[in-house]
């Protein structure tokens, strides 16, 4: 059990993991490191991290209804392989140890820290070859391949499993659908992620792997940093954001690095 100040700090980490994922991404590489640090098991930090952020990332959609509006064709045909694949991520999550979770984990965070450090050039790159490929229609009207499909569906999996970083693969991937607009392809990530999360979320709870007074108290700062981040995003630079969440990032890594069982 953690004390009361242990709770206002985790509350604070939440609402500024929720006001980064507005500005730059990487809130689940604050708010996991965070519980991992004050002591809670990896796997419990992991599922209650997603339970926490969630009421967060729903109220940060919000935002961009309008832009949903625009592209209902992609959210409706990415929407079941959301939902099978987080479904999937959330079940073998379950059906992990925690000592091999202990294993595992580094090497997830280091991964999504390393995607999240590459989003800027990623995202340029993708930019310049829709520049050099222009699409004849709009793509966002149109009923995406098959095989984009099938790739969400597995970074579904991951986004139920663990989920950082994998925000990052479907801003890639709706790159190469055809996708210019980021304000778009934000709130389809945003809505992508609360789908998968939420269905993994319920194999979290069946297994009993969430502390529930700790989600509590992070979900309040999510729930006000989610709903901040729009104003925050226009007054703070985000390479001080991203500098400061890879940074985190890498070191917690280093750190699970050195500290998981042997």
């Amino acid at each position: 059990m953690i004390s009361p100040a242990q709770h206002i700090i985790i509350a604070l980490v939440a609402m500024v993991g929720m006001a980064a994922n507005s500005i730059a991404g990487g809130g689940t590489l604050l708010t996991f490191p965070a519980l991992v640090g004050l002591g809670v098991p990896s796997l419990v930090a992991n599922a209650t991290s997603t339970v926490a952020l969630w009421p967060g990332s729903l109220t940060s959609m919000y935002g961009y209804r309008q832009e949903l509006r625009g592209a209902r064709v992609i959210a409706l045909a990415f929407t079941l392989p959301s939902i099978l694949g987080g479904l999937l991520g959330g079940i073998l999550l379950t059906l992990t140890t925690q000592r091999q979770f202990d294993h595992i984990v580094p090497w997830l965070v280091g991964f999504a820290t390393l995607v999240f450090t590459l989003q800027r050039p990623i995202l340029a790159a993708l930019r310049r070859w829709s520049l050099a490929h222009p699409a004849r229609e709009n793509p966002a009207s149109h009923r995406p391949p098959l095989g984009f499909m099938i790739s969400h569906f597995f970074v579904s999996i991951y986004g139920g499993y663990f989920g950082g970083g994998a925000g990052m693969i479907i801003l890639a991937s709706l790159g190469l659908i055809g996708l210019t607009n980021i304000h778009q392809m934000n709130g389809l990530k945003n809505y992508f992620a609360i789908t998968f999360n939420l269905v993994a979320i319920v194999a979290f709870i069946w297994k009993g792997l969430v502390d529930w007074p700790i989600a509590a108290t992070m979900a309040l700062g999510s729930i006000v940093g989610g709903w901040a981040g729009s104003t925050i995003a226009q007054r703070v630079p985000q390479q001080w954001v991203r500098g400061s969440v890879t940074v985190i990032g890498f070191s917690a890594a280093a750190w699970l690095f050195t500290h998981r069982p042997h």
